[in-house]
C-alpha cells in the first residue's frame, strides 16, 4: 500500500493519443475527491531490455540519493531560519512557486507539468538523461557540503563570539538585535552606522550628530536598542565621510560598531534547493518512463498523472484506480504479476540479480511515490 503522505505518480497507456483523456478518467474513477494533475512522460529511446531492467533496478537506489540529498538542503534551511515553518514555506518554492503549484499547476484542468526539453532534450538515450542528471546533482551536493561546512564554521565561530559577548550593546554581537529594516541598503553614496552611546550621553547625541562630519543626512537618527549602560541608534550618511564621522565619534565617547547586514545564506539555500528540487522531478519522470516500457512495451506511448491522496481515504483511493485500470492486468501484465509467484526453470539467476525488481509492490499500472516537503 503506497503511503498517504506522499505523492502518487502513475503512468498508463494511451489509447487515443490524447493524455488529458487519462487524467479525466482518474478524476472519474475517484469521484473528484482528491487533487491529481496530468504528469508529461518525454519520448525517450529505451534501448536494450537488458539496460531497461538495470535501470529499473538501479533508479530507485538514485531516486533515494536525490531524496537524500534534497532532505539535507532541508535541514540547513531550517537551521538558517531558526525552524520557523512559515519562513520555510517562503524559501522551499520551485520556479518562485509553492511544490504542490510546481508539481500540480492545474488541479482543476487539463494542465500538466511539463518536461524540461530545452534542457534536457526529447528523443534521446535515457541512460544519457540519467547520467547528466546525476552529473548535475552530484555538483550541486559537492557545493552544498562545501557550503555547509563553511556556514557551521562561520556558525561555530560567532557562538563562540556570542559567548564571549554577552555584555553590553557596545561590546555583544548585534545580528539578534538589529533587523534588516534598520538599514539603508542598495545605495551607492549613502549607509547607514550603528552607534553605541551612553545613556547619559544621550541628549548630546541628539544636539551634536549632525555635525560631527560633513554630510549627515539631518534626523536619520533612530534608536534601535537600550539597554543598562548604553542606547543603540542609527545615523546615515554619505559614505565618504565614513572614517571622519569614526574618529569624531569616538572623541565624543561614542562607540561605532562595525555591522553589515547579509542574507546571503538563506538567499543561497533557497537557490539551491530550488534547482535540485527540479531536478528531482526530472528523474522522477525518467523512472516513469522506464517502468512503463519495461510494463507496457513500444511503442513508448504512456500517459502520466500525479495523485495527491487524502489520508482518510487513501485505500479507498487506490481502489479506485486499481478498478479504473485492472483490463490492464491482462496478458503480458499478467504474465509479470505471476512471476512473483512461480520461477520458470533456470531462472534462478535472473531472480536474484534482479531481486528488488521482482520484490516491488504490484500494481496493474505503474506506481511510484513522491514524497512530500513537510514543513513541521
Amino acid at each position: 500500500m503506497p503511503s498517504d503522505l506522499s505523492y502518487w505518480l502513475i503512468s498508463v497507456p494511451l489509447h487515443d493519443g490524447d493524455p488529458s483523456s487519462v487524467l479525466q478518467d482518474v478524476r472519474h474513477a475517484t469521484g473528484g475527491q482528491v487533487t491529481c494533475g496530468g504528469w508529461e512522460i518525454p519520448d525517450l529511446k529505451a534501448g536494450t531490455l537488458s539496460s531497461l531492467i538495470s535501470l529499473s533496478d538501479a533508479l530507485p537506489k538514485t531516486d533515494a540519493a536525490f531524496t537524500q540529498t534534497v532532505s539535507k538542503l532541508l535541514d540547513t534551511l531550517r537551521s538558517l531560519v531558526n525552524d520557523d515553518k512559515d519562513r520555510m514555506q517562503q524559501h522551499v518554492r520551485v520556479n518562485d512557486r509553492p511544490v504542490e503549484e510546481y508539481l500540480i499547476p492545474d488541479p482543476q484542468g487539463s494542465g500538466s507539468w511539463r518536461w524540461d526539453k530545452g534542457r534536457w532534450g526529447e528523443g534521446g538515450k535515457v541512460v544519457d538523461v540519467i547520467a547528466a542528471l546525476q552529473s548535475e546533482i552530484n555538483t550541486i551536493e559537492s557545493s552544498q557540503k562545501q557550503k555547509t561546512q563553511q556556514y557551521q564554521l562561520a556558525k561555530g565561530a560567532l557562538n563562540t563570539l556570542q559567548r564571549k559577548q554577552q555584555g553590553n550593546l557596545a561590546q555583544k554581537s548585534l545580528i539578534d538585535v538589529v533587523k534588516k529594516g534598520d538599514l539603508v541598503e542598495g545605495s551607492e553614496y549613502l549607509e547607514t552606522l550603528l552607534v553605541a552611546v551612553p545613556k547619559n550621553n544621550i541628549k548630546q547625541w541628539y544636539d551634536n550628530y549632525e555635525r560631527l562630519s560633513s554630510m549627515v543626512v539631518p534626523r536619520s537618527s533612530k534608536e534601535v536598542a537600550e539597554d543598562g549602560e548604553y542606547k543603540l541608534v542609527t545615523v546615515t550618511l554619505f559614505k565618504k565621510f565614513h572614517d571622519e564621522f569614526v574618529h569624531k565619534a569616538r572623541e565624543n565617547k561614542y562607540q561605532v560598531r562595525e555591522f553589515k547586514w547579509d542574507d546571503d545564506a538563506s538567499a543561497n539555500q533557497k537557490e539551491e534547493l530550488e534547482r535540485l528540487e527540479k531536478e528531482e522531478k526530472e528523474l522522477w519522470t525518467v523512472r516513469m518512463f522506464v517502468e512503463s516500457v519495461l510494463r507496457y512495451g513500444l511503442p513508448a506511448d504512456y500517459a502520466g498523472v500525479i495523485v495527491k491522496p487524502e489520508p482518510k481515504t487513501a485505500v479507498k483511493t487506490l481502489k479506485q484506480l486499481s478498478a479504473q485500470y485492472n483490463d490492464l492486468a491482462s496478458g503480458k501484465s499478467k504474465e509479470k504479476a505471476a512471476a512473483k509467484q512461480k520461477q520458470a526453470p533456470g531462472a534462478e539467476d535472473l531472480i536474484g540479480e534482479w531481486a528488488n525488481v521482482m520484490e516491488q509492490e504490484y500494481y496493474d499500472f505503474v506506481l511510484f511515490e513522491l514524497p512530500k516537503v513537510q514543513f513541521d
